[in-house]
């Protein structure tokens, strides 16, 4: 690891001048700046979930949600990058066991995709990997990527599931295919390789499956597919409601002469979206402090436990959302104005609702546990292989 100074928070909060300066362009040409990518790595921040042996400095899960929430408070896609190369190398970089150095340069950057898996043929030496994969968010930026995949030999898929291929860049490529209206800076663009000649040491355990014995790989690996999105969710709102905030303080709306914040319409959107945000958030730090004790005494998850914090999260997403309508709708046509805060923030948060991890029909599977009924969703129930 390089030496940086300062805890994660205190680092990423001092990028946020380089995050806002970068974000209308990062909007604009649909992926992450380089800039603020590259910053990202020199300050340690994608490795702070990464185990220290493996170049990390394996930080606890509520460091984690507080760094990328300072980042999210200004750019939720800046922040979506960050969040997703924090659990790619959190979740993947103890499987470089073979391949070491690939990753031990602190500026190298991943992306990945769970999405779909490619075909790995086994030969000499290696595999032949051919795939389509989508929603590879920051792949402009990786100089790794890593791809999911089904082996086969001699046409024969081999048994066990699916696993991992390193591929560096510029072997595989980028596909333009992030057209969106929220999160449009992420670039979740999709990756493709063709007939692309991986060698054997490259094959690394995919997510959820690498053997270490870090406490953070200890937490439920479903839960910590939740927490950094919610972190997001909260840097977001936080946005709008400090948004909201500053409009009401000048804004004079149309055919009336009391301020917006005079307005007992806007005084009651600020009032309940500040309490439903900071209640979720609560709830949500004390449920991932429950779990990341267990985790560090080797204490087992029960199912109840997974599914209440999986509620928490879900609905604190969906919280979030509701908090950001309210005030959009409070502050009137200024919300909808292209450039303001606000409109941005309220494209952004819809998108971080419909990702598989927190979307809100897992509050639904989380009362069939509470209830003793088996759950039916991939969140919760064993994650199919």
């Amino acid at each position: 690891m390089w030496r940086v100074m300062g805890t994660p928070q205190e680092r990423a909060k001092g990028l946020l001048g380089l995050v806002r300066e970068h974000a209308d362009e990062s909007e604009s040409q649909r992926y992450l700046k380089g800039e603020v990518a590259s910053a990202f790595a020199q300050e340690g921040l994608f490795r702070i979930a990464a185990p220290v042996d493996f170049f990390g400095s394996e930080e606890d899960p509520v460091t984690q949600i507080e760094t990328i929430e300072t980042v999210a408070s200004v750019d939720g896609s800046a922040a979506w990058n960050l969040m997703i190369g924090i659990e790619t190398f959190g979740l993947i970089a103890p499987g470089f066991i073979h391949c070491r150095e690939l990753i031990e340069d602190q500026s190298i950057i991943m992306s990945s995709s769970t999405a779909s898996a490619g075909r790995a043929e086994k030969v000499d030496g290696g595999y032949r990997v051919t795939g389509r994969w989508g929603f590879c968010s920051g792949c402009h930026n990786s100089d790794l990527f890593g791809a999911t995949v089904f082996l086969y030999e001699k046409g024969e898929r081999i048994k066990g599931g699916h696993q991992y291929l390193v591929v560096p860049k510029p072997e595989f490529e980028i596909l333009d295919t992030w057209h969106t209206s929220g999160l449009c800076g992420s670039g979740s663009h999709d990756v493709v390789l063709e007939d692309v000649f991986v060698p054997e040491e490259r094959l690394v355990a995919p997510l959820g499956k690498v053997q270490h014995q870090s406490p953070l790989l200890r937490m439920p690996f479903r839960s910590r597919l939740c927490y950094n999105k919610v972190a997001i969710a909260f840097g977001l709102a936080r946005s709008a409601l400090d948004s909201f905030v500053e409009l009401a303080e000048g804004k004079v709306p149309r055919f009336t002469s009391k301020s917006l914040k005079n307005r007992g319409w806007a005084q009651r959107a600020i009032a309940e979206s500040e309490v439903r945000v900071r209640s979720a958030r609560a709830l949500v730090i004390e449920l991932v402090e429950s779990l990341w004790e267990k985790a560090r005494l080797d204490q087992p998850v029960s199912d109840k436990e997974a599914a209440i914090f999986q509620l928490a999260c879900s609905d604190a997403v969906r919280g979030c959302i509701a908090s950001v309508s309210q005030l959009v709708e409070a502050a009137g046509t200024t919300a909808n104005q292209k450039g303001h805060p606000l409109e941005r923030t309220a494209r952004d948060i819809k998108v971080v609702g419909q990702h598989q991890t927190v979307a809100p029909h897992h509050i639904e599977d989380a009362g069939r546990v509470l209830l003793g009924v088996p759950a039916v969703d991939a969140m919760l129930v064993d994650m199919p292989s």
